[in-house]
């Protein structure tokens, strides 16, 4: 059988950011979120996703935004605004120097996971923002607070090199050249986590694909990939919003590129193509569920 996850990242980014996955959602083929507990849109979030069948994740975040714990808990985790800013690469020479307290990590982490359980929602899996969970020694953090709060799946951020290339549209831009070789990169960063996720105890997807095209997908990549699914579970990673001014205010370059997603993902096309090529649409919540 052929199962797809269609997870759209940044749920509660912005409530335009909201809008855009729940029309994925109600209109398209997007299955599942990945909820930031300190997004700007954190509560139109979690009304929007009380009301649509939808499997919400937890988007855990090291590098935008307030700390959900408070800077003065995790002092060596912002800046001098009391805001998170460490890009993936900054944070991976911090653990390289030994400089990253994992401690503050795993607390402001745990935090942002509370503050969605809180909210009445129950995670149907664990991923991260930039894929940071990936990275080393973090990992193991990701998988710890999987079993503390009882969430059975994590996102393994392995692109698959078939799917990449079956997503990707041709004459592939530089931007999707250079997401490409950060996906290899990431790749070999985390090339024990499956071990790891499989040890604990934790569900994971079979393969997963988008961080090469993000913000670059189009229609006829999603349609190649869509005809070429393997068998077992694959999650297709998007980023479908509707780009107002909010958006256009913070740090994210994924701006017309969000709403293009929408439209690509509510596709009518694309909706045949499932059905004809019998792909079951899923989310977290099964994959854990027939573990």
């Amino acid at each position: 059988m052929k199962n797809l996850i269609v997870n759209a990242d940044d749920f509660g980014w912005t409530e335009g950011v909201n809008r855009g996955i729940l029309e994925a959602h109600r209109n398209g083929i997007v299955t599942s979120a990945s909820l930031l507990a300190n997004g700007t849109g954190f509560a139109s979030a979690v009304e929007l996703a009380r009301r649509a069948e939808l499997g919400v994740g937890v988007h855990l975040n090291l590098s935008d935004g307030p700390p959900v714990a408070g800077p003065g808990s995790v002092p060596a985790l912002v800046n001098g605004a009391g805001e998170m800013d460490a890009p993936p690469e900054r944070l991976l020479l911090r653990i390289m120097a030994r400089s990253l307290p994992v401690k503050e990590v795993e607390k402001e982490w745990d935090a942002q996971i509370r503050r969605v359980r809180d909210a009445g929602i129950a995670p149907t899996h664990l991923d991260a923002h930039k894929h940071v969970h990936m990275l080393p020694g973090l990992f193991p953090i990701a998988l710890r607070l999987a079993k503390r709060h009882g969430i059975g799946a994590i996102r393994i951020s392995h692109e698959a090199s078939k799917l990449r290339a079956a997503l990707s549209a041709r004459g592939a831009s530089g931007t999707v050249l250079k997401q490409g070789v950060q996906a290899r990169g990431l790749k070999i960063l985390g090339r024990d986590a499956r071990e790891l996720a499989e040890r604990a105890g934790i569900s994971t997807a079979d393969y997963f694909c988008g961080i090469a095209q993000t913000g670059e997908l189009t229609k006829e990549g999603v349609a190649r990939l869509l005809r070429s699914l393997p068998e077992g579970t694959t999650e297709l990673m998007c980023h479908p919003g509707f780009a107002n001014g909010t958006l256009r205010n913070t740090p994210t370059r994924l701006q017309s590129s969000r709403e293009e997603e929408v439209k690509i993902l509510s596709d009518p096309e694309i909706r045949k193509i499932v059905a004809s090529e019998r792909i079951r649409l899923i989310d977290y919540g099964y994959v854990v569920r027939s573990a």
